[in-house]
């Protein structure tokens, strides 16, 4: 039983490492993405005094700012792994019976159990804990 627990922390230490690494790539996806959108105003006044022509530093300006947008973070739903993470987090810290009555307040007795429409209520009510 001891090795079943410590592979189930080992486990939780990992999603709550994905998730870490996650937060990570989005910060630096939406740091490049708004350094990409400062160089693409600041390229005309430089392009105009290389000498090109308007037309070709438009054409520059508007392909950076389609790379620019394919690199913005969308807003994705939530999904239960995220969730999950989120609670098991909290759980560890102290706060089990607390995740517990958050589950129940949204009518279940597993996180599994919950409409996917909720998880974004039960997660700002699990990050006050």
């Amino acid at each position: 039983m001891g090795k079943v627990k410590l592979l189930l922390d080992v486990i939780g230490d990992l999603r709550s490492l994905a998730d870490s690494l996650q937060a990570v790539a989005d910060a630096v996806a939406y740091s490049d993405a708004a350094g990409a959108e400062m160089t693409t105003t600041k390229e005309p006044e430089e392009t105009g005094k290389a000498g090109k022509t308007g037309k070709a530093a438009a054409k520059n300006t508007a392909k950076k700012e389609a790379k620019a947008a394919k690199q913005e973070p969308e807003e994705k739903p939530l999904t239960l792994e995220e969730v999950r993470a989120v609670l098991a987090e909290k759980s560890r810290s102290g706060h089990t019976e607390e995740v517990r009555e958050l589950l129940a307040k949204h009518g279940a007795d597993k996180l599994s159990e919950i409409d996917p429409a909720e998880y974004p209520a039960l997660l700002a009510e699990a990050e006050v804990l």
